[in-house]
């Protein structure tokens, strides 16, 4: 386990950073760039904003790209996932892998938009969940 990490700033940061990746994965394609890239700021939005939910309820975690512990964690905290959420383990797979080349199949348009799309509804639930009130919850979760 990584050691803790006291400046992890609030879940406002988190959520700023989760909707400027969301931005960049929704450009318009040249023709240079990698459908991987994309898919890894759509992954990118995702992780940043279940992590922003879990420092909004003061909830630890561990700092990793794997978005299905993090889906579990939340889970194991009273954090009830609607099921179109847990789809969103799926993008893991782009956190890592497919940024570099290597023996994985080139990720298609398609794969893209259902990248994206997960993204924005994690991005939309978290925010739905916390709304502008975003330094934590009044119920003294520990």
């Amino acid at each position: 386990m990584q050691a803790e990490r006291n400046d992890v700033g609030s879940p406002k940061d988190w959520l700023r950073r989760a909707k400027s990746n969301l931005i960049r994965a929704r450009q318009p394609k040249h023709e240079e760039v990698l459908w991987e890239d994309f898919c890894f700021d759509a992954q990118q939005a995702a992780e940043k904003s279940l992590k922003a939910l879990l420092l909004y309820h003061k909830i630890p975690f561990r700092f990793v790209h794997d978005i299905a512990e993090l889906l579990t964690v939340l889970e194991q905290n009273g954090i009830a996932l609607p099921e179109k959420i847990r789809a969103a383990a799926e993008l893991s797979d782009y956190a890592v892998e497919a940024r570099y080349p290597g023996p994985i199949e080139p990720v298609t348009e398609d794969e893209y938009k259902e990248a994206v799309e997960i993204a924005e509804m994690v991005v939309s639930w978290v925010v739905g969940l916390i709304g502008s009130n975003t330094e934590g919850p009044t119920d003294n979760r520990p």
